[in-house]
């Protein structure tokens, strides 16, 4: 099984984002979206908001967490 992860701020999501995550879980079985929790820079959304808009945005694929 081949896992990738990939990491961001994602601050905020956007479909530049998504589609990198829908390209990259066609390539893997399983991946990995890693929100970064304090980046040193200004942030829109707290950490808890970024992860719930990627969850959401990306529901309808099995193989991303």
């Amino acid at each position: 099984m081949t896992k990738a992860l990939y990491p961001g701020t994602f601050d905020p999501v956007t479909f530049g984002h998504i589609d990198i995550a829908v390209r990259a879980a066609k390539l893997f079985d399983h991946l990995t979206v890693a929100v970064y929790d304090r980046p040193n820079k200004n942030i829109l959304f707290s950490t808890a908001e970024r992860v719930d808009l990627m969850r959401e945005a990306l529901q309808d694929h099995a193989n991303i967490t």
